[in-house]
C-alpha cells in the first residue's frame, strides 16, 4: 500500500464493438493496478494475451504497458472488481460497489455473442447480473467448470467458464496454455 498506484480503479479495455467479452476478477496489484490497463504487466496477462493472440483476438502476444501498441480485435476485457483487493479476495461490498461499472459495460457492448468468465467469481457476478435483470431464473442452474458452455437466455451471449490465468493456476498446471487457447478457439467458433 506504499505504492503511488495502489488502490486506483482500472477501467475495461478493448474493442467497443466486441463480440467477445472477458470478465476477470480484478486488476493485479502490481500488474493492471500499476499499469492502468487490466491484465497488463504481469504473468497472468502474459498467459492470457498469448492465448488471445493465438486465437486472433489480440494484436500481440504480450502486454507490458498501456502504450505498448496492444489492441484487441473483436474483444473487450473487464472485471468484476475495479481495484486490486487485499489478498486478491474482494469482499461482498467491493463486488457490490464495482458491479454498476460492469453492468454499464454490458449495456454499452451491443454486439456481444460470447462472454468468457475467467474464474468462478467472475462467473457468479455475471450470472447475478442476469438474475437481477430477470434474464435467468436462478444462478444455480449454471455450473462453473473450465470450458463449460451455457446458453443463459434467448438473445443473451453464450457463457463460457474458464479457470482464471492466475499464477496459482498456471504454475501448478491446473490451467495450461492449450486449455486457455481452447477456450478462445471455442469462443471464436461461436462468434464466427
Amino acid at each position: 500500500m506504499d505504492w503511488e498506484y495502489w488502490g486506483r480503479p482500472v477501467p475495461g479495455f478493448g474493442d467497443p464493438h466486441a463480440r467477445l467479452l472477458l470478465i476477470g476478477l480484478a486488476p493485479a496489484a502490481h500488474g493492471g493496478n500499476r499499469t492502468g490497463r487490466i491484465f497488463t504487466g504481469d504473468s497472468s496477462g502474459d498467459f492470457l494475451y498469448r492465448a488471445l493472440y493465438e486465437a486472433g483476438f489480440a494484436s500481440q502476444p504480450t502486454s507490458v504497458s498501456r502504450d505498448d501498441g496492444m489492441t484487441l480485435r473483436d474483444a473487450y476485457i473487464s472485471a468484476a472488481v475495479r481495484c486490486a483487493p487485499p489478498a486478491n479476495k474482494p469482499t461482498p461490498d467491493e463486488i457490490r460497489n464495482c458491479r454498476p461499472y460492469l453492468e454499464r459495460e454490458l449495456d454499452l457492448l451491443k454486439d456481444l455473442r460470447v462472454v468468457v468468465a475467467l474464474g468462478r467469481l467472475a462467473f457468479d457476478v455475471y450470472l447475478s447480473i442476469l438474475r437481477s435483470e430477470g434474464k435467468i431464473a436462478r444462478r444455480s442452474a449454471f455450473r462453473f467448470a473450465h470450458g463449460s458452455e451455457h446458453t443463459t437466455a434467448p438473445g443473451q451471449p453464450m457463457l463460457i467458464g474458464s479457470y482464471h490465468p492466475s499464477q496459482q493456476n498456471t504454475f501448478t498446471g491446473k490451467l495450461t496454455p492449450a486449455m486457455m487457447r481452447s477456450v478462445f478457439l471455442k469462443a471464436r467458433r461461436r462468434i464466427d
